[in-house]
């Protein structure tokens, strides 16, 4: 592993964590701190993780920062690492985001469902439709996600 990929994951480790809990524990209790936290978390460990992946699939990228030219940029987009790293990084942003959109999908359905049956019986085969379509959006970004992962 390189030296700049370590000196990434050292970064991510310290901004998804360190950060995080010390605002977490400093300061006046309330809501807006756990989700300030909570967000802080997410997006450093996330970016983190996006850029030690571009950095690992890009094995040019550090002779191509080091020089001071203007084909870098076209030495790093026609290397075959980084177009199988951004593939495989486009097939996770699609199965995890669209899991995220059909959970929320799902959790707003299901509790609207459960309100609905019970206060009436019959509308359960109804509202079981709703939740189904809900769970849908997961598994269309599944499968657009095999069609990429089928491509590299």
């Amino acid at each position: 592993m390189s030296m700049l990929i370590k000196i990434t994951l050292v970064i991510t480790l310290f901004l998804g964590f360190v950060v995080p809990f010390s605002y977490y524990f400093s300061g006046k209790k309330s809501r807006n701190r756990y989700k300030k936290s909570l967000t802080v978390n997410i997006l450093s460990i996330f970016g983190g993780i996006v850029l030690a992946t571009i950095l690992a699939y890009s094995p040019d990228l550090h002779v191509a920062a080091t020089e001071v030219s203007s084909t870098a940029e076209a030495t790093l987009t026609s290397t075959p690492g980084f177009a199988t790293g951004m593939g495989y990084i486009a097939a996770a942003l699609v199965t995890g985001l669209s899991c995220i959109g059909g959970g929320v999908a799902v959790a707003s359905a299901a509790s609207a469902a459960l309100g609905a049956i019970s206060e009436d019986d019959s509308i359960f085969g109804r509202s079981l439709i709703f939740v189904g379509l809900a769970e849908g959006i997961a598994l269309y970004g599944l499968i657009i996600s095999f069609m990429i992962l089928g491509q590299l």
